[in-house]
Formats: C-alpha cells, sequence, structure tokens
C-alpha cells in the first residue's frame, strides 16, 4: 500500500529564532540517515522537501478566469514543507515511519493512505495485499 507522510512545520518568522549552523547541520545529518533507512527497508517511492511558503505561486481558475498571485494562498503557522512517499505494507508500518521521521521534533507528520497516483503509464490504483 502506497503511504504519503506530509510534513507540515513551522514557518520562519523573520523577527523570530532561527536555528543555529550546527542546528541545521544536525537535522541534515538525520534527514539523511532516514531516506537512508527508508531506502533499506526497500520502501521509499519519493521525498520531497519543499522552498518556504514565501516563494510560492498560486494559481486558481475560481472566478473563471486564471489569476496568477505570488506568495502563499493563506497565512500559516505552519505550512507544507514536504512529502514522502512510501510503498508498506500496513498503516501501523506507515505509522512507525512516521513516528521516525526527523521532523517530528519540530513539526507535523500527516499520515495519509494514497487514493490513486499517476506515473508514466497513467493513473494507478495502489495494490491491497491480499
Amino acid at each position: 500500500m502506497r503511504y504519503s507522510l506530509v510534513f507540515h512545520a513551522p514557518e520562519l518568522d523573520e523577527a523570530g529564532p532561527r536555528p543555529t549552523d550546527e542546528q541545521i547541520a544536525e537535522m541534515q545529518r538525520l534527514m539523511n540517515d532516514y531516506v537512508a533507512a527508508l531506502v533499506d527497508a526497500g520502501v521509499l517511492v519519493t521525498a520531497e522537501m519543499l522552498e518556504p511558503s514565501a516563494s510560492t505561486t498560486t494559481v486558481s481558475r475560481r472566478t473563471g478566469s486564471t489569476v496568477i498571485e505570488d506568495g502563499p494562498f493563506v497565512e500559516a503557522r505552519e505550512s507544507l514543507a514536504g512529502v514522502f512517499v512510501l510503498e508498506v505494507d500496513t498503516h501501523d508500518a506507515a505509522l512507525a515511519w512516521a513516528e521516525k521521521f526527523p521532523g517530528g521534533s519540530y513539526g507535523v507528520v500527516e499520515v495519509r493512505r494514497v487514493a490513486v497516483y499517476a506515473d508514466e503509464t497513467g493513473w494507478q490504483t495502489p495494490c491491497t495485499p491480499e
């Protein structure tokens, strides 16, 4: 079964405290170790960490015409920071990987089963083990 670990983290405030270089280096090491463990276990499909929401561009056609705006759609203390897609046998296995996610020490990891996904052959429904 395919699960997404959707990571939400606090936005860095220009006036607020910033992580030190040492804290950044430690988190990078922890994330590298985490990805290596996912790869070694054969469960990693993909992982992407996103730039801060200030670099967001939103596109909408809600009014019938296309509107393109710089910046995030909504102001929030936490924003989408990254997504890891895993192929695991059970929901409990996805939860176990989410518990090990290093960013959980300062953000929230949302665990969601993938309903459908697209690849080079088109839309797919993840297989459910018998």
